[in-house]
């Protein structure tokens, strides 16, 4: 198992990004969280099997309805999630 903390940038705000990424989370072995940040970015927080993870990441940044309008991607490794169960957008 691993979590990773991913942060989009772009416009990423106001376009349903964080409501695909919840429904994308469906067809992955993942759970976490997504959630926008008050200068305009959206963090990611994810955790599962590091095949899951990366191509759930992957799915996001690169295949979805929402991927044009990221510009930017950063992301690291953090600490498991603990009491992680299913997949939320965060407030």
């Amino acid at each position: 198992m691993i979590a990773k903390r991913v942060i989009f940038e772009g416009r990423v705000q106001g376009v349903g990004f964080r409501y695909t990424v919840k429904d994308l989370s469906r067809g992955f072995d993942v759970c976490g969280w997504v959630k926008n940040l008050p200068e305009g970015s959206v963090e990611l927080q994810v955790m599962g099997e590091k095949d899951e993870v990366e191509s759930f990441i992957k799915e996001i940044a690169e295949e979805s309805t929402v991927a044009h309008h990221i510009k930017n991607l950063t992301a690291e490794k953090i600490p498991l999630l603990e009491k992680c169960s299913g997949f939320r957008i965060d407030r």
